[in-house]
């Protein structure tokens, strides 16, 4: 074209192209509008300076989609004639949002860009391999608002989707995707099937066989918005999610999403929805019925990175209390968000819950249940002894949240006391004392009561207690009883009779030395008092101790 361009255009502020008005403002009514009232504009200028109008004329393009990329393509089709240039799949949506923004449509002229890449799509799409098919999805995300609206972005999740129904990782066809698929125009042989026949309701049943997982890691690829319109798109977002492969998708793309750090300020609200959404298949499913224990608690930490609503984390944590007696010590390590290393109100409701399910079911296994979460109670316990946010009370309400009957023996809880007062040796008397109620001494074994005796950050009068419960067998006997021949005692019981009868020892020797004290006291209250002129403190003529 020989003529001199006389339209020049500027891209979002930093490309410029120079272009021949009746080229593209042939096929854009958007740029004819522009071009037409800067050339009034121009006119009107020019009559008021009396001089002569400029014959080029400039317009700018700002919030063009694509940018100056985008806007080439538009012009390589305007100079080709109205002929789509070459294209791959991930163009297409680029191309049909930078026609519907310059108003490319049929209204301004027959055959426009609009049309054509609504019909590149349709009749091209089933042709497209997985790969085309997801390039062009990813490439959606730029323009979401714009695609959304004009159903390309909830086409292709469909015919996405449509490929795992098929469980295909390979093309359709042996049709190219790139260039040899570029023309809407090309015939196409009758009754072929349309990608825009592919509805949600359709692509229901892809995920239903479960086990084909080889899209996983390509789908997780997409954005959180994506991901979330994607569920909406075949119906199963929310409580409307009855799919357990999806469902395990959603969980894979969120613990990737955490791990890679995807999730910003602006798309957490959008997770915390997919978080939802993987809840209501995990409770559809039936929890332990189609996840381990380990799973579930699995679960559980993704979705609590994540974000999501109080149902539904009340939902998943009934799910794992239940079955809180196949955990593990390393699934009750989870971390805490703030006051402590772990989440240790976590745990005390899941064996809240473990507790009422238990007394509820009432099955001859129910006790033996009960022993079991017992010692992972005690290990838990143990472990986080050590923590220096953990208080006093919290050590406690752990100890206690389960019946005395979900121990036969206390050594374990007495293990993990003393590791709390080693780590914390800053508690007072009254403090350690109070500790000690979550023991029941008669269900320590004797060497754990030796070691509670001689172990100094256990008060006295604890020891003492302790001391005291520990009796032999059948020593409580009724004094109208017949009598019994004497039996041989065992070492264990011999020892035991030992410690009792020094305790014994100790209390009198303990009630003889508070009897003098208090005699020393009133004697002291009794006696006149006289002031030395050194300033000492003197009875009778003789120094008393201060102490008393």
């Amino acid at each position: 074209m020989d003529e001199a361009c006389d339209l020049k255009v500027r891209v979002n502020g930093r490309h410029t192209l120079l272009l021949h008005q009746s080229v593209v403002c042939a096929f854009s009514g958007r740029l004819r509008a522009m071009a037409a009232r800067e050339k009034k504009g121009k006119m009107t200028r020019a009559r008021q300076s009396r001089g002569a109008a400029e014959a080029l004329v400039s317009v700018e393009l700002d919030g063009f989609p694509g940018g100056g990329e985008g806007f080439e393509l538009v012009a390589r089709f305007c100079y080709g004639d109205g002929r789509l240039p070459p294209l791959r799949p991930a163009d297409v949506p680029l191309l049909h949002c930078a026609a519907a923004f310059l108003e490319m449509t049929e209204e301004v002229r027959a055959g426009n860009l609009l049309a054509q890449a609504e019909a590149f799509v349709d009749d091209g799409l089933c042709y497209w391999t997985w790969p085309d098919v997801l390039a062009a999805v990813k490439s959606c995300e730029s323009f979401a608002a714009d695609t959304s609206g004009a159903g390309l972005q909830e086409k292709l999740l469909s015919a996405l989707f449509s490929r795992i129904d098929a469980g295909a990782e390979t093309p359709k066809s042996n049709c190219s995707t790139s260039s040899t698929c570029s023309s809407s125009s090309q015939d196409t042989a009758g009754g072929r099937p349309s990608s825009a026949a592919k509805t949600p309701e359709s692509v229901k049943p892809s995920c239903q066989s479960g086990g084909r997982e080889w899209w996983f890691d390509d789908v997780a690829s997409l954005s959180p918005p994506t991901v979330d319109k994607a569920m909406k798109v075949l119906g199963c977002y929310g409580a409307d999610n009855k799919n357990l492969t999806l469902t395990r998708f959603l969980l894979h793309y969120l613990r990737r999403a955490a791990t890679l750090r995807k999730a910003d300020d602006s798309g957490g609200g959008v997770l915390a929805g997919l978080a939802d959404t993987a809840v209501h298949g995990v409770a559809l499913a039936g929890g332990g019925a189609a996840f381990s224990c380990r799973g579930l608690f699995s679960a559980l930490r993704t979705v609590s990175a994540a974000g999501l609503s109080r149902e539904c984390r009340r939902r998943l944590e009934t799910l794992v209390g239940r079955m809180l007696d196949q955990a593990t010590l390393d699934d009750l390590l989870v971390s805490g968000d703030g006051g402590g290393v772990y989440d240790v109100s976590l745990v005390m409701r899941l064996v809240r819950v473990f507790a009422s399910s238990v007394e509820e079911d009432g099955s001859p296994s129910s006790s033996q249940r009960m022993r079991k979460a017992g010692r992972l109670v005690d290990k838990y316990l143990a472990e986080i002894s050590p923590d220096q946010g953990l208080r006093v009370s919290r050590f406690l309400a752990v100890a206690e949240s389960l019946p005395d009957s979900a121990r036969d023996c206390y050594d374990g809880v007495y293990r993990a006391l003393d590791i709390y007062l080693e780590s914390h040796a800053e508690l007072t008397v009254e403090e350690r004392a109070t500790l000690c109620r979550c023991l029941n001494y008669e269900k320590l074994t004797l060497e754990a009561c030796k070691e509670l005796a001689r172990n100094r950050r256990i008060p006295p009068r604890i020891a003492v207690q302790a001391l005291s419960l520990q009796r032999p067998p059948n020593s409580l006997q009724s004094p109208l009883s017949s009598p019994t021949p004497k039996r041989v005692m065992s070492d264990d019981e011999k020892e035991k009779e030992t410690l009792r009868l020094n305790l014994g020892r100790m209390q009198g020797r303990v009630a003889e030395l508070e009897m003098v004290c208090k005699e020393m006291r009133g004697k002291t209250r009794l006696s006149p008092r006289v002031v030395a002129a050194k300033g000492n403190k003197v009875l009778g003529g003789r120094g008393l101790p201060w102490m008393c």
